[in-house]
């Protein structure tokens, strides 16, 4: 008995692919440990020294050294009678989600809240205040718990205290795509803003991570950079060098204003860049090391671009995730001399900042922003050349003046999640 052939399977629908709809960064604000707002954020990133140096609360840590955000008092900054709720990277958060409000020209006391959505995404939330918590629980007993401690300690807070401060009654999210956590937020309140689900976003990520659990945590892992006797930790983070040794911790918050820009005109506002195109992908290899060949994170990059309408050849600069990591360095450089052929100029703003963990993402976007409209290039820190081995533009030494079009920015993090963001003049 013979078989008849198995029938042909249908052809796929047609999928509707809505017309792009152009966001614009109207307001940018930074909180970064070479500055407390975005401008001293651009001139410390642009000058290229790292301020890493040894903590106090440290001691005794197999690595002792991070750039941490210094020269303000965050209690005194939020003002009021609320800061003793938020952990520190609420505070980091809430102060550049004024900062950004205020540069777009806007007020929470006349807006309509409720078309205001708020994303901030973050890697580790308030895990600090957990192991503060954990050890006075341990030591005192239940009496010397906050009430506030779980405030304190939950990863959307950073969100909700700003829609509260800011009267933001629309959606209000927390995305943790571990180090793409930023990316991941700036990505997410684009497509609310697509679909008309708001008219404005408070979007960005923050994080604080500079003490003892995790960074004994991170040395333990092989991430972190180790310091030799008679080693400058300044000197330590050195993105895409033949003898980089691991991240240097780094703390901080950035958050933009995005609104359609079509919006953004009509009300009078010159946006400082567009965002054109987003990808993400998981590379589902390993929880801390990305997939050796980079195909996966490829296929992020390559999605943003096609997401942007772009080809390779049109992306003038590339914003690396550049963790100083010699897997992920390797990684990220197979893969940017393979997508961008043309050898776009590249920078890694981690070997100044350190590695901001779910605020990096943020961090770095709004730094790409900035290269956009400056038109100046920032250098890596550290590094006077790559590799012999990685064919890459790295921009050293000091800034380079370009006018940029195009830009993209990387974002891998732990869990093989990769976050790729395309950017344009507006």
């Amino acid at each position: 008995m013979t078989r008849s052939a198995p029938a042909p399977a249908p052809a796929p629908a047609s999928v509707l692919v809505p017309a792009p709809v152009p966001v614009a960064v109207t307001g940018l604000g930074m909180v970064t440990p070479v500055g407390n707002d975005a401008e001293s954020t651009w001139k410390g990133v642009c000058a290229g020294v790292s301020p890493a140096r040894t903590v106090p609360g440290l001691r005794g840590c197999t690595v002792d050294f991070a750039c941490t955000v210094d020269g303000i008092d965050l209690d005194e900054a939020i003002g009021g009678r609320t800061a003793f709720r938020m952990g520190r990277h609420v505070k980091f958060a809430l102060l550049a989600a004024r900062e950004a409000v205020a540069d777009a020209g806007l007020s929470p006391l006349s807006w309509d809240g409720s078309r205001v959505a708020v994303v901030i995404g973050t890697s580790s939330g308030g895990s600090a205040s957990v192991t503060e918590q954990a050890v006075a629980l341990d030591r005192r007993g239940a009496d010397a718990i906050s009430a506030t401690g779980t405030l304190l300690t939950i990863p959307n807070m950073a969100a909700a205290e700003i829609a509260i401060k800011m009267r933001a009654t629309g959606p209000s999210m927390a995305p943790c795509t571990a180090c793409s956590s930023g990316v991941t937020a700036l990505s997410v309140a684009r497509d609310l803003l697509a679909t008309g689900q708001c008219d404005i976003a408070v979007a960005g990520a923050t994080e604080a991570t500079v003490f003892p659990l995790a960074m004994t945590g991170f040395a333990r892992s092989g991430a972190a950079a180790v310091a030799a006797p008679g080693d400058e930790p300044a000197l330590l983070c050195r993105p895409f060098a033949a003898d980089r040794a691991g991240l240097v911790m780094g703390e901080g918050a950035a958050v933009m204003v995005l609104e359609r820009a079509r919006d953004a005109r009509a009300r009078g506002v010159r946006p400082r860049a567009l965002l054109a195109g987003a990808g993400a992908t998981t590379d589902a290899h390993h929880p801390t090391s990305p997939h050796p060949s980079g195909a996966v994170a490829q296929r992020a990059v390559e999605t943003a671009l096609r997401d942007a309408g772009w080809a390779a050849e049109d992306v003038q600069h590339v914003n690396a995730h550049g963790s100083a990591t010699p897997l992920g360095d390797a990684t990220e450089a197979a893969l940017i001399s393979r997508v961008y052929p043309h050898r776009p100029p590249v920078t890694a703003p981690k070997g100044v900042l350190g590695h901001c963990m779910g605020a990096a993402g943020a961090i770095e976007i709004g730094l790409t922003v900035l290269t956009i409209q400056h038109g100046i290039v920032p250098p890596i820190a550290n590094l006077t050349a790559p590799a012999p081995e990685f064919d890459l533009h790295c921009v050293t030494e000091r800034p380079l003046e370009r006018r940029i079009d195009r830009a993209v920015t990387h974002s891998f993090g732990f869990g093989g999640h990769n976050a790729v963001l395309a950017l344009e003049r507006a």
